[in-house]
């Protein structure tokens, strides 16, 4: 009796085991599968953007836009360019990150190209140095490239310690050509090339001062200025010359220059010179001697002028101590300017002549 019970036991255990495992008679819902999947009404979770990879890059300290270090890091050249009639539309005169301008004797104008970027066979036409140049240039610490100077343009680089080449000295030859197509004076040329070779063989320092102070403060992105007026056109009346103007495009935001009564194009590409900047420094200026070569004072110095960006204008302030290569902008409010990233043309014009230099909607 005892093993019948036993075995009575283990049988509804193991019936009440098999119950609970045995799949086919749990009874599930019919599921219809249909070609077209049903859509998603919930809203997706955001997803963040992919941030742009700036790897290997920094910021331009000339223009603010992202450029490789082994570029930035490089001292620019200062290009000496001429600016008679003749030669009006200069060559590599567009790859210049700044541009200044600025009188020289008998009312005309030349000026100045500061890049790291330049390139080709051909840059110039290069006319000879000015002392107030190389005051500029030391803001940036870099490589004047000129074919002649003034006694005024010597002292200066001498006082300053300017890494220069001169197409009158015996470096003229390794770095510049005449293109004999072209009536001298307005006909001495360079190329990168030369312009390498003739540093390699003066063993200048190619980098930038460890030290080195930028000389703008760039917002990140473009940036319209909050006050100001409309200047969609400037006008600078330097003399009767060359009559350079700016017209602002607003459908790219920059200012496109004119001059001589035409557009102003870099020689290389057919391509009209335009600025994401321009700024007006007036400063104190006068002849130095009877055959009107100019000076100016820029040793330690301040004075005012505008600020121009995407089609406004606003009055700025400035100060530089030459002695230190420091020179600064501000806004009215007298903290340090920041600029848009982008191209720059810079022209200091006499600050008696304040009337000359027209802005208009």
């Amino acid at each position: 009796m005892l093993i019948l019970a036993a075995a009575i036991i283990v049988a509804c255990k193991k019936k009440a085991t098999d119950e609970e495992i045995k799949p086919d008679e749990i009874e599930r819902p019919e599921i219809t599968v249909t070609a077209t999947p049903t859509p998603v009404t919930e809203e997706p979770s955001p997803t963040a953007e992919p941030e742009e990879s700036y790897e290997g890059m920094m910021r331009s300290y000339l223009t603010g836009l992202w450029i490789p270090v082994e570029l930035g890091t490089k001292r620019p050249y200062a290009i000496q360019f001429n600016n008679f009639k003749t030669v009006k539309n200069q060559w590599g005169i567009g790859q210049a990150d700044i541009v200044y301008e600025c009188l020289v004797e008998g009312g005309l104008t030349r000026l100045l190209g500061i890049g790291q970027n330049f390139s080709g066979d051909k840059l110039g036409s290069v006319r000879s140095a000015r002392h107030y140049f190389v005051s500029i240039l030391e803001e940036y610490d870099a490589i004047y490239i000129h074919y002649g100077k003034t006694k005024y343009a010597t002292s200066k680089m001498n006082k300053l310690g300017t890494d220069h080449m001169d197409g009158t000295t015996g470096i003229g030859n390794i770095v510049y050509y005449r293109d004999k197509s072209i009536k001298a004076p307005h006909n001495a040329f360079t190329s990168l090339e030369r312009i390498q070779e003739g540093i390699k063989k003066q063993k200048f320092r190619t980098e930038l001062e460890d030290d080195y102070q930028p000389h703008f403060k760039f917002y990140e992105k473009d940036t319209d200025l909050v006050s100001g007026s409309k200047a969609n056109k400037i006008n600078i009346r330097f003399s009767a010359s060359a009559q350079p103007y700016f017209e602002y495009n607003s459908e790219d935001k920059l200012y496109y220059r004119f001059q001589y009564g035409d557009v102003h194009k870099d020689s290389l590409t057919g391509e009209q010179l335009n600025f994401k900047n321009v700024i007006i420094q007036f400063v104190k200026e006068w002849n130095i001697d009877k055959n009107g070569y100019q000076t100016m004072d820029l040793e330690d110095a301040k004075g005012e002028g505008y600020y121009f960006t995407n089609g406004k204008v606003v009055p700025i302030t400035w100060r530089k101590k030459e002695a230190t290569n420091w020179m600064r902008y501000y806004n009215e409010a007298g903290e340090e300017l920041t600029i848009n990233p982008g191209k720059t043309f810079i022209i200091l014009f006499p600050n008696n002549r304040t009337k000359d230099v027209k802005f208009s909607e």
